[in-house]
């Protein structure tokens, strides 16, 4: 058994679903673990990560429009520390998900042909988001 350990940087442009599939699947194809399990980590309370329809973009925006009616923004929030939409993004990613695990079969991840891995950016200015990944296998 081994494994691999390393953190990826995601650059977001602000609110919405940001593509690191390619990032994430490059990492693995280099570990030479061909079959395992790779667990993906994000390290922020204000985004989160999903896996999520990579075809079609009216669903990444309908995911979006939905996460906003859910969690809106509004003054009425105790936290508000770096502004009106510091609380709902803390919502959202509570809502989501923090890790991912992902197999590793035959060299590559296993996802479905319309799936991909997202960091959910939450927050409306861009950020630096940062990916603990894990890989265990042989």
């Amino acid at each position: 058994m081994r494994q691999q350990i390393t953190e990826l940087m995601v650059e977001t442009r602000g609110q919405g679903l940001h593509d690191c599939t390619d990032a994430v699947r490059h990492w693995v194809d280099g570990t030479g673990i061909h079959a395992g399990l790779l667990t993906v980590f994000i390290r922020h309370t204000s985004a989160s990560l999903l896996i999520q329809e990579n075809a079609a973009p009216a669903a990444r925006r309908d995911l979006e429009r939905y996460f906003a009616r859910i969690a809106p923004e509004s003054r009425d929030y105790e936290h508000d520390d770096e502004g009106p939409d510091d609380m709902p993004a803390h919502l959202r990613a509570a809502l989501t998900q923090t890790s991912l695990s992902i197999p590793v079969i035959d060299g590559g991840l296993a996802l479905g042909i319309w799936q991909g891995i997202y960091v959910f950016e939450h927050r409306r200015v861009p950020h630096r988001r940062h990916l603990a990944l894990h890989l265990i296998g042989e």
